[in-house]
């Protein structure tokens, strides 16, 4: 078995995120988004993974390296224009040769891993094992239609929706889906969908198994997705991975789980609510408060300010404010010189500087 991971600009939507390097590598709950999904290949005991790179790739080769940090080997492949998921398949067609392989769009995060779809693939009589979710808005999405639990359509963003169960951005597939995508015509997008690779597997009569995956599921493609997934991790990870190496003043009150990292300091009277995950050297003033829900970043300082549900990157100064529902980025100063008395919700893109009355 081997793994696919797509990192970088490989369908021609655009996202307005406002931060410099590869999207992919925006943290979530303090670790970026594109690990999740290599650590959920390692678990489930997949070794060779290929990173596949579109345009926009910054950052990605320098965090993952040769992939022994997560257990791994990594290779990496240029897919260059974006052409669609299908495409990038094509892309790697001499790394995957005739192996199985679990293909992982990296801006997703699942809760249960990909151990589900290895285990509901069998080489003798299966063919593609592709993970369903009931969405609110179908027309966003792949969408599958079943009738029980067989496939009777599969539709890339459907105008009129048939049902509301999106793909998951994780697909399992056997050898047989490299003659189909071979034939694929772009669509309408000028994409090789892997949507129509999948039903067109499925009308040459091979087996495509249709799972229920359990647990969340978030594509982080909007800022929003973004908060929402730092929300779910925090809540969910183990209780072991929320560790105090920082140093919380008497005085201080830190409720419910919190990591804080090495060189950070709490100071006394500040408030601490988790879930949270503070990385280090992080300074926290007396008169603050932290959480639930939030990642900060390391070296940031919060002063007089109350941050709730938000992701801080590193080396930003926030002050004064109360912030909700914010996306912060790297290197970013946000204060106010007065107390504010009703809390603001910010995307601010790296090296931003806002100074309020």
């Amino acid at each position: 078995m081997k793994g696919l991971i797509l990192a970088g600009g490989h369908g021609t939507r655009l996202r307005p995120l406002t931060f410099t390097g590869n999207k992919h590598m925006l943290p979530v709950a303090n670790q970026p988004i594109l690990f999740y999904s290599i650590q959920s290949l390692a678990r489930a005991g997949v070794r060779d993974i290929a990173i596949v790179l579109g345009p926009v790739q910054e950052g990605v080769r320098q965090a993952v390296g040769d992939g022994k940090a997560f257990g791994v080997r990594v290779t990496y492949i240029e897919q260059g224009d974006p052409k669609g998921l299908a495409h990038a398949v094509m892309c790697a067609r001499e790394f995957l040769a005739e192996d199985p392989f679990v293909m992982y769009l990296g801006d997703n995060l699942l809760q249960e891993g990909v151990e589900g779809f290895i285990n509901s693939y069998k080489p003798a009589n299966v063919d593609a094992v592709v993970g369903v979710t009931p969405v609110s808005h179908p027309e966003h999405y792949g969408i599958a239609e079943l009738s029980g639990e067989h496939l009777v359509s599969v539709v890339e963003k459907p105008q009129q929706p048939r049902s509301n169960l999106a793909l998951v951005g994780v697909y399992l597939f056997g050898p047989a889906i490299h003659g189909v995508i071979s034939e694929l015509k772009p669509s309408k997008r000028g994409e090789l969908e892997i949507t129509e690779a999948i039903w067109k597997l499925h009308c040459l009569r091979s087996q495509v198994v249709v799972r229920r995956v359990c647990g969340w599921w978030k594509d982080t493609g909007q800022p929003n997705d973004i908060l929402e997934a730092n929300d779910l991790v925090l809540r969910t990870k183990p209780l072991s991975e929320y560790q105090l190496e920082g140093v919380v003043q008497r005085g201080a009150r830190v409720e419910g789980p919190v990591a804080l990292g090495a060189g950070s300091v709490v100071e006394a009277g500040a408030h601490i609510v988790g879930p949270v995950m503070i990385g280090s050297n992080v300074f926290i003033s007396g008169e603050s408060e932290v959480g639930p829900g939030c990642a900060i970043g390391a070296q940031v300082t919060i002063r007089r300010a109350i941050v709730r549900h938000s992701i801080i990157l590193s080396d930003t100064r926030i002050e004064g404010v109360i912030l909700e529902r914010s996306l912060i980025g790297r290197n970013v100063r946000l204060e106010a010189k007065g107390q504010l008395n009703r809390p603001i919700s910010a995307l601010m893109g790296d090296s931003s500087q806002v100074l309020l009355p």
